[in-house]
């Protein structure tokens, strides 16, 4: 099965990359085809001349989303495809809609907005004046062109306001002040923003279309959005708000005569989606206690909204009772959306336990190889000085019984291996707690061999060899390869280390140890692969059979080594051979997929 993740990881990355305002923009052209495409197919007028507007439409939508990288060739191109689709409009007396600016979309509001607000975030003053210029004078045009009717006082009042709401976030983008909590937000719930945004969207297109005091509706609409959106992280609180919400919508409708929106269930779209999510919401991060507690309440709210609108505004037939049949419709279609949120909230759960227990899972893996990393470190420094202490105080006991005049030396000699044990364990310690070396430095530190990260593996396995093996006499082969990789050179190092400490504490009369560290090619080595391969080998001349002084100490010597190479993908073998004991390791210098 192929391996999906760099795809899933190429995926992740360009969807976190999503702006919020190009969600709202696709919202918006979705709102336009949503009034346009039924308009189209009603029968009513020429067939399709309702879609005329549309290749400008979606021109401008582009023009918007290239704003972003190149905001004044795409200022001055939406302000040329805007006027261009206006004088289009009025040629072929296509019919238009009007939206928060006469006579103009909702694609075209939202593009509009992007454009002047990536001018004033991007581009150079004058020249980002100038281009919004020509924008504000398109969009003038575009209201005297497509007939819009409207007295001049209200068109200049709109503009201007939307024109603040676009150059203010541009400016303070430009001067790089924060966008705050509420920025944050937005980018990280994107998709959140553009299924909202596409319900006010379509909120605004069915009270447009009616009275003008069906414009109320828009009201609860927006708070219900904003309640939404505010309780992504905490939507318990959040769902009594839009509960709220749906009673002042019951509340404002009946004072108001408002009846658009009784045979959605008497709120509005927004509203509905709001709920949606916040429901949600609920089931994905709430207990259930909690969850059945804020949407039974939600539900009550809706269902108490929905019948005190359909008995006020909906009269009866004489043999059918239509405010039955409209509520029976309207309860099915609850339960559905009901058991999409729901269902939708359930797998948000799930997802979400299974990404926890991953990490959880991941975390524990790394704590475990950081435990038996710092665990190797531990035994190969400490116990290769602790060691010599004990087989110079055993030597010393010895030679006391024959000539007690040597004993200060050996103490002496004991307590410079004691001092240098002291110093290894406090490097060690600075090393787990994350300290730089600048601290041995002022304490007047230096790393012992196999006690830091090896840079010259020739040396130290020289100076290894010549001051930590207790007085059994080492003779050293080595042939370093050059750029040795630093993870191979510094597990070369500790293997050397641990096998000549368990010569001074295991080998039985060894009078000498060998140790051999060579770059070879693995044509005759375990799996004759080919490989590029560094040959460790370390021997003594001690005889079998009782063990050493220290052996009954017990140890995790060889399992540190084992652990070692094969974390490097090599192999060791340790065994005895012609009377002494031999420790042989091949590790590789190059990863699999480099050899291959």
């Amino acid at each position: 099965m192929p391996d999906t993740s760099p795809f899933r990881e190429r995926v992740t990355r360009l969807l976190r990359q999503v702006d919020p305002a190009i969600m709202v923009l696709l919202a918006a052209v979705l709102a336009d085809l949503a009034v346009l495409l039924p308009a189209a197919t009603d029968g009513v007028g020429m067939p399709l001349v309702d879609l005329i507007p549309l290749p400008g439409i979606l021109l401008l939508a582009a023009c918007a989303v290239t704003g972003r990288s190149r905001p004044v060739f795409a200022g001055w191109s939406g302000a040329c495809v805007l006027g261009a689709n206006s004088v289009l409009i009025n040629f072929t007396d296509a019919p238009t809609f009007s939206t928060l600016l006469p006579e103009t979309s909702f694609a075209e509001c939202v593009a509009g907005l992007l454009l002047v607000y990536y001018c004033a975030r991007s581009a150079p003053a004058a020249i980002a004046v100038v281009t919004i210029s020509a924008l504000v004078t398109a969009e003038v045009a575009t209201a005297v062109l497509r007939d819009a009717g409207v007295h001049i006082l209200q068109l200049a009042g709109m503009g201007l306001a939307l024109l603040v709401v676009a150059v203010v976030p541009g400016a303070r983008a430009r001067q790089g002040i924060g966008d705050g909590a509420l920025g944050t937000l937005l980018r990280q719930q994107w998709l959140l923003v553009g299924v909202l945004a596409l319900a006010l969207f379509l909120d605004a297109s069915i009270v447009l279309s009616g009275p003008d005091v069906d414009l109320v509706m828009i009201v609860p609409a927006i708070a219900a959005v904003v309640l939404a959106l505010r309780g992504v992280n905490h939507p318990f609180s959040h769902a009594f708000g839009i509960s709220g919400v749906i009673a002042a919508t019951t509340m404002l409708a009946l004072l108001t005569r408002a009846d658009r929106y009784v045979s959605l269930g008497g709120v509005p779209v927004a509203v509905t989606a709001s709920g949606m999510v916040v429901t949600a919401l609920l089931v994905r991060l709430e207990s259930p206690r909690r969850a059945v507690t804020a949407i039974a309440t939600l539900s009550a709210a809706v269902a108490i909204g929905t019948v005190v609108q359909i008995v006020t505004f909906i009269q009866p037939f004489t043999h059918y009772d239509r405010r039955f049949q409209l509520l029976q419709g309207l309860a099915v279609t609850a339960v559905l959306l009901l058991g999409i949120s729901v269902a939708i909230g359930l797998f948000l759960r799930a997802r979400d336990s299974e990404r926890k227990t991953t990490v959880e899972a991941a975390v524990a893996e790394a704590q475990t190889a950081e435990r038996m990393a710092l665990a190797r470190e531990l035994h190969d420094v400490v116990a290769h000085h602790v060691t010599g202490i004990v087989v110079q105080a055993q030597a010393v006991r010895i030679v006391a019984e024959q000539n007690p005049h040597v004993v200060a030396d050996s103490l002496g000699q004991i307590e410079t291996a004691g001092t240098e044990a002291l110093a290894a364990m406090r490097r060690l310690v600075r090393s787990m707690r994350g300290e730089t070396g600048d601290a041995a430095a002022a304490a007047g530190e230096q790393p012992g061999p196999g006690e830091q990260a090896t840079t010259d593996l020739d040396a130290d396995l020289r100076k290894l060899a010549t001051s930590a093996v207790h007085g059994v006499p080492v003779q050293l082969d080595v042939d370093v390869p050059q750029g040795l990789p630093q993870e191979v050179a510094r597990s070369a190092l500790r293997i050397v280390q641990e096998a000549l400490t368990n010569v001074s504490k295991h080998a039985t009369g060894a009078s000498a140890a060998w140790a051999t560290v060579r770059g070879e090619t693995d044509a005759g080595g375990p799996d004759e692969s080919g490989r590029a391969l560094l040959h460790i080998r370390v021997a003594d001349d001690g005889e079998p059979g009782e063990p050493g002084p220290l052996a009954a100490v017990g140890g995790y010597g060889l399992v540190g080594m084992r652990e070692r190479v094969e974390l490097l993908g090599g192999t060791l073998t340790a065994d005895r051979h012609g009377g002494g004991w031999v420790v042989e390791a091949w590790l590789p210098l190059q990863g699999d997929e480099e050899s291959q």
